[in-house]
């Protein structure tokens, strides 16, 4: 009979476990770090590629004044610091030491934070493409069907990944096993 302590027992019979775990959060993070990079590229350019060029004389950006202008600018930094956030946590989780106790609280947090900035990210990579396009062509009401084209890949993107943020959150930050209400059997 081995003297070993539950915990020791635990990680003597999931080490296997451990491994495929560092494998998938390597594998994930290493994905999302590259979409998050391209985003990144993306938005930086949009910055000062702006829809419609500066106007010659001040400099300044000739849809300046207009909402949708606004709504592009506001968008694309938004996009740009949210997909540089999930970057930032997914080479956090690529440099991880993946001790035994890192998969409790510090990976979790890391690839919750990662995929929420990434989906917010894409969702005002978006909105910041939809506001460029109408400032292009403002009066063609035909705009919106590239529009929605846009918009299927990247709801699919959030469709498939966001029922896996949903079960990190709950595993990570829901009732525990031991949290949970026993019904008695009397």
């Amino acid at each position: 009979m081995e003297n070993k302590i539950p915990r020791e027992m635990f990680t003597k019979n999931h080490n296997q476990l451990a491994k495929e775990g560092e494998r998938w959060m390597k594998e994930t993070a290493s994905s999302c770090t590259v979409v998050g990079a391209l985003i990144i590229t993306i938005m930086f350019a949009a910055a000062f590629t702006i829809p419609g060029g500066n106007n010659g004389q001040t400099g300044f950006p000739i849809f300046l004044h207009k909402k949708l202008f606004m709504a592009f600018i506001v968008s694309d930094a938004i996009s740009l610091f949210s997909s540089t956030t999930s970057v930032l946590m997914f080479l956090g989780i690529l440099t991880s030491r993946y001790a035994e106790d890192d998969f409790l609280k510090s990976l979790p947090t890391k690839m919750i934070i990662g995929l929420s900035t990434l989906f917010f990210s894409i969702a005002a990579m978006m909105v910041a493409f939809s506001s460029a396009l109408f400032i292009m062509v403002h009066e063609q009401s035909w705009i919106v069907i590239p529009m929605i084209f846009a918009s299927v890949p990247v709801t699919l993107f959030i469709w498939m990944q966001f029922p896996l943020l949903v079960e990190m959150y709950i595993s990570t930050y829901g009732r525990g096993i031991f949290d949970r209400k026993v019904k008695s059997r009397a």
